[in-house]
């Protein structure tokens, strides 16, 4: 499972940029899409500012992802409900079609379509994939009940299919979030932090803390 990190790009092949994010569980190293432009510097600036550093992983599913990013749990006490803290302004949704949830993939968190259609992010608050493997078989039934529950046919490229059967993640997520990036060491990490024990509201009993987070 950790091994599919393999698939990622390695820091000294490209130009792009890449943050390190130290944790209480370990270090993950992030790269950041040059596809999504507003994203990309949005998160540069807040690196760069040290808005996430002691910031927690509010919130964690197994199976699914982990989400950072808010202010507010800077410093929360333990049993409060996290999520609702964010800046003052939202970013334009970069909805990409080669950009989607594969297992590590770095997206924006936002509010639900019933309050922001235009799927616009969150200024800060952000998730790391998990998610599932699928079979082909899989795929097609999640991809028809989809379409019979929402009317929103999804129409998965050969990259996505081979991605989601190998690597794993949440294709169910696919074109309603922002994808702006991807881990590409430290999975095992992830995969740590998903697996630590959450109250109700799925906030780890035990704070996960983002200790620093910096660009290489």
């Amino acid at each position: 499972m950790i091994a599919a990190v393999t698939l990622f790009s390695a820091c000294s092949k490209d130009s792009s940029t890449y943050v390190e994010m130290k944790t209480t569980e370990g270090t993950i190293v992030l790269k950041l899409y040059d596809e999504t432009p507003s994203h990309r510097d949005n998160f540069i600036s807040l690196v760069k500012e040290c808005r996430y550093d002691s910031l927690l992983f509010h919130r964690v599913i197994p199976g699914f992802m982990i989400q950072g990013g808010d202010p507010d749990s800077k410093y929360a006490p333990s049993g409060v409900m996290l999520g609702e803290g964010d800046l003052d302004y939202r970013l334009n949704a970069e909805i990409k079609p080669g950009l989607f949830h594969k297992r590590g993939a770095l997206a924006a968190a936002r509010e639900g379509d019933d309050v922001n259609p235009a799927k616009m992010s969150s200024a800060m608050q952000f998730y790391i994939v998990y998610g599932k493997e699928y079979t082909s078989v899989e795929l097609l039934k999640l991809m028809e009940l989809i379409e019979e529950r929402t009317g929103r046919k999804m129409n998965l490229s050969d990259e996505q299919l081979t991605a989601y059967t190998t690597v794993g993640g949440t294709p169910f997520l696919d074109g309603e979030y922002t994808v702006f990036g991807e881990v590409v060491s430290g999975m095992e990490v992830v995969d740590r932090i998903q697996n630590v024990e959450r109250d109700s509201l799925d906030r780890p009993l035990a704070d996960v803390r983002i200790i620093s987070v910096r660009i290489k």
